[in-house]
């Protein structure tokens, strides 16, 4: 894990500009959360091993984190869509709990005095992102971009549901009402924000509902990615008003984010449900890798060789992975998804955190969770294993973690009325997206594209396309992090 940082921070970021320059604001905003959450897990080390070259690495790469706040871009960010402004929040309140997490085994750590400004950006950007709420189509939910006709996705709902908890929760708030506060004169006029702050625990309680409701999963229980409206048009028609026609496509990262905002629901209401709809979207996703599974740690496990909807012989795929033809979006996808497992999993906290604000858990279930998550650990571990075997000479992560168990006449295709805009952006220029009430066009949404081949016949098929990344380096890291974290979970 260690190493997979050592690489992607030595090979893709620049400490001068604060960045990594071949990243896109919102690719950036997640590899900077996976580098916090890494950081995380090297504290933890570096405090039950007393060894001192764990602590030199915290150091090191904590001054990338801060660097990064003054190297995003944040009024770019701004206008946006709100999925983009959304994984800004949810990165710097990743780095304030591990500041946290530092100043509590080692007092007076330099890196609070970031707190304030990564407290502040986060609850701007969240302010933000909540004027995507939106009651008149559909009875609720967020919408994706403000710049397209209403697409409800199930990304930006679940962003929203993670970051309205997460803002609840891990908000320290912040006394700050400047600088690049929104040019919304509601929002500029804003109190500053405090912590436990309930608006935010009501915002993602009413999104968790909604998007329980929206009928948003197949028949495999995984997501899909989103809804039009039937007769929606530019000339003012609300259509039927409803989110009743549903783009079936499947990206790992749609199962990934709610699980953070799920283990956050409960930690803040204490409803064991929140938990449960968690475990089980857990097993969907992991059945849909071919493998089987019923939950009984001592079950035998079976890993089927056959496509199963998010890949085969138990390892994580997105569709684009075998043809090389994923874009810089879907790259980061995996890694996303094994990011938000492990929040998922973290230890429950036996004792209240915040008295009257936040709950703890009973001995039994803290025990179940844990046991839960090291048997999904061995899932994990198969796929770190996998994406290690993709690594090249220089330590760089390929995308397709499943190429070496792939035949060569294997072929996945979309599902039906499965639209891949995240891989295909030119589907973005067609009536059913575009809105010209702006002026804007379908260059200004910051969809990118990929080289696309089938040829898997090359030296080293995860060289295709985009080849390696920043963002298949996170995915690398994440895996390797969660595995860890997993395989460990509940013993300290």
């Amino acid at each position: 894990m260690i190493e997979a940082l050592d690489v992607m921070q030595s090979q893709f970021f620049e400490l001068w500009i604060g960045t990594w320059p071949s990243s896109i604001d919102w690719t950036g905003a997640v590899i900077n959360t996976a580098v916090s959450s890494t950081l995380g897990t090297i504290a933890r080390a570096s405090s039950e091993t007393k060894d001192d070259h764990y602590s030199k690495i915290f150091n090191k790469y904590f001054s990338h984190n801060a660097a990064y706040y003054f190297g995003e871009d944040a009024f770019s960010i701004r206008n946006e869509a709100y999925d983009d402004i959304l994984w800004t929040v949810l990165e710097w309140l990743e780095n304030i709990k591990t500041i946290e997490y530092r100043n509590s085994t080692e007092p007076s750590w330099h890196g609070v005095q970031f707190i304030p400004a990564f407290s502040h950006r986060a609850r701007l950007f969240w302010d933000l992102a909540s004027k995507g709420w939106d009651i008149d189509l559909c009875g609720g939910g967020m919408l994706w971009n403000p710049r397209l006709l209403p697409y409800k996705n199930t990304i930006t709902n679940q962003l929203f549901i993670s970051a309205s908890v997460a803002m609840y929760l891990s908000s320290p708030g912040d006394a700050i009402d400047f600088p690049f506060s929104a040019s919304d004169s509601q929002i500029f006029g804003s109190m500053p924000g405090r912590p436990h702050d309930p608006k935010y625990l009501k915002a993602a309680i009413e999104g968790y509902s909604w998007l329980k409701k929206s009928n948003m999963t197949n028949s495999q229980g995984l997501y899909v990615d989103g809804y039009h409206i039937k007769g929606y048009s530019q000339n003012g028609s609300s259509g039927t008003g409803k989110c009743d026609d549903r783009n079936e496509m499947l990206y790992t990262y749609n199962q990934g984010v709610i699980l953070s905002g799920l283990r956050g629901l409960w930690e803040a209401t204490g409803n064991t449900s929140y938990l449960h709809d968690g475990y089980n979207l857990i097993l969907n996703v992991m059945a849909s890798t071919g493998w089987s599974w019923s939950g009984n740690p001592k079950s035998p496990i079976s890993k089927s060789s056959s496509w199963s909807g998010l890949g085969q012989h138990g390892i994580l795929e997105e569709l684009c992975d075998r043809s090389g033809s994923c874009s810089q979006d879907s790259q980061t996808f995996k890694g996303i998804f094994f990011q938000h497992l492990t929040q998922f999993c973290e230890s429950l906290p036996e004792k209240t955190i915040s008295p009257g604000k936040t709950h703890a858990v009973s001995k039994r279930l803290g025990e179940k969770h844990s046991a839960f998550c090291r048997t999904v650990g061995s899932w994990v571990a198969l796929n770190a294993q996998a994406a290690l075997g993709t690594r090249n000479a220089l330590g760089l992560f390929g995308t397709w973690w499943g190429c070496r168990y792939a035949a060569a006449d294997d072929h996945q295709s979309h599902p039906a009325h499965a639209v891949d805009y995240r891989n295909d952006p030119s589907v973005l220029s067609t009536s059913k997206w575009v809105t010209s009430h702006d002026g804007r066009s379908t260059d200004d949404v910051g969809i990118q594209t990929a080289e696309i081949s089938e040829d898997i016949s090359t030296t080293d098929v995860n060289d295709r396309g985009r080849g390696r990344t920043v963002e298949t380096q996170q995915g690398g890291l994440a895996v390797l992090r969660s595995s860890w974290e997993l395989l460990n979970a509940g013993r300290s």
